[in-house]
């Protein structure tokens, strides 16, 4: 079933992500600033923090003040609870959105509507094909993919991984991504 839904290349690109970086630190935010974009959208789990943990590091803490002083609007968006969101929300004074139901567009019209930005003016920001980078393609927003940053996943997330895997094998058949092959 999941082959048939992957067979055709329109959908296939739905997962390709426009930027490809090991990690949240190594993208070029100079370039990103240079080309309009002027939000920042952030998944949490995997992407800024691993997902057991439950608090921004100094290092994470220091990189979102120097992209709030390079003029970036930040926004974390997940699809947990607010529990798990909002100490980040504090921690990291940005704002957040929880209960997302990335990729679902509801909450990125939300977030369009609320801040008055165009779609060329967001990049978002993920370690999750099929949730962060599906769920931005789907808004014409710019889609980053970022390496998971641990393998230490609760067991809803390693299904989705498997999932992903599929995803990205098809991919890595049509030459359209493949991991560890990074690209701005």
């Amino acid at each position: 079933m999941i082959k048939s839904f992957l067979d055709g290349d329109i959908m296939l690109d739905k997962f390709v992500p426009d930027k490809y970086y090991q990690s949240i630190y190594d993208i070029n935010y100079k370039d990103l600033k240079k080309y309009g974009i002027k939000c920042l959208i952030f998944g949490v789990s995997n992407t800024i923090v691993p997902e057991t943990e439950y608090k921004p590091s100094k290092k994470l803490k220091d990189l979102f003040e120097d992209l709030k002083n390079m003029g970036f609007r930040i926004i974390l968006i997940s699809n947990n609870t607010k529990k798990y969101v909002e100490p980040f929300k504090e921690i990291l004074c940005v704002d957040s959105s929880y209960l997302s139901f990335k990729p679902l567009k509801k909450k990125y019209k939300k977030i369009l509507k609320l801040y008055d930005l165009s779609t060329n003016e967001v990049a978002c920001i993920g370690s999750k094909l099929l949730f962060d980078i599906f769920g931005a393609n789907r808004m014409d927003l710019t889609s980053i993919y970022v390496n998971p940053i641990s393998t230490d996943e609760y067991a809803v997330t390693k299904l989705n991984r498997k999932l992903e895997n599929l995803v990205v094998n098809e991919l890595t058949k049509k030459d359209l991504f493949k991991r560890g092959r990074y690209y701005e």
